[in-house]
Formats: structure tokens, C-alpha cells, sequence
């Protein structure tokens, strides 16, 4: 059976941690993820803007924006647009409130982040249309899950 605890447990305790070394909090991650995300979403190449792009739209940031109107006029992107877009993500009305109470929360909340940053690369991963389906799968078989939109992805480690 494979392992149900997570897989960076060790890692991320060493990990994040700020730039002077101090344990990193919930929402210092969010705001470095989201300085990335700004870079991609102003990207030239729409592989790399139009991902961030649909995520902007789909928070109801810019309601009367199309995708390809806000791909126009990219380069105004701003990190409180994808700070708000993260928020809504995480279930909070805006990033105001997130900041308050990411911090509470269990780092894990923001797995979905890390898997996007590529930090569970090592690891073989089976893919599931929504949480249940993974987790029924769970109960047999093991495995960290990971909810990444509407999917879920088992993390696999011995």
C-alpha cells in the first residue's frame, strides 16, 4: 500500500522559510506563487498567460473582460488580481479575509499550489475526475491525495 501522509512533510519544514531564514507562513507562499503567476499571466507566450488568465476570469475578477480582451491588455495584470483569484480559489470572498486566516490553516490547503510549482514531480501520481472517486481509491490502495480544481491526483511514495 502506498503511503498516505504527505510526501514533503520533512522537505517543507525546511523548505519554506523566508529569505532571513525565519519559517515561512501560508500566506508568504501565496504571495510568492501569485508574483509568479503575475509573471506568467503577462507572458508573450499564451501557453504561459492564458492558464492564469482563465483563473483571473474564472474568480469573477473582470466580469465584463473576455480571455482574449484581458490577454490584450495582459501587461496591467496586477498581484492583487491574483492574490484576489487565490483567495476566491481557496474559498474566501477576497484576499483581505485569506490573509487573516490562511495563516490557521494546515499547510496542506495549499498543496494544490505546490503540485502547480512542480514540488511533487518525484513522485508517481494517478489522476482522478473529483475528490470522492480519489478518495474511494484511497481507502484501497493509498496514496497522499491532492485536490487541483474540480480533479484529484494521488501522490504516490512507499
Amino acid at each position: 500500500m502506498w503511503s498516505t501522509s504527505h510526501p514533503l512533510f520533512k522537505q517543507l519544514r525546511t523548505e519554506l522559510r523566508t529569505a532571513a531564514g525565519e519559517p515561512c507562513c501560508n500566506s508568504e507562499f501565496l504571495r510568492r506563487h501569485a508574483r509568479r503567476l503575475v509573471r506568467d499571466g503577462r507572458a508573450d507566450q499564451p501557453s504561459k498567460a492564458l492558464p492564469v488568465l482563465r483563473r483571473v476570469i474564472d474568480a469573477g475578477l473582470m466580469p465584463e473582460l473576455a480571455v482574449t480582451d484581458l490577454y490584450n491588455v495582459r501587461e496591467t495584470l496586477q498581484l492583487k488580481h491574483i492574490l484576489h483569484t487565490l483567495a476566491r480559489e481557496l474559498g474566501f470572498p477576497g484576499w483581505d479575509v485569506c490573509k487573516q486566516e490562511i495563516d490557521r490553516c494546515d499547510t496542506a490547503v495549499l498543496d494544490r499550489y505546490r503540485f502547480e510549482q512542480g514540488q511533487f514531480g518525484d513522485f508517481e501520481q494517478n489522476w482522478f475526475p473529483d475528490e470522492s472517486t480519489a478518495r474511494a481509491w484511497q481507502q484501497e490502495n493509498g496514496g497522499y491525495i491532492v485536490n487541483y480544481g474540480k480533479q484529484a491526483v494521488a501522490i504516490l511514495t512507499k
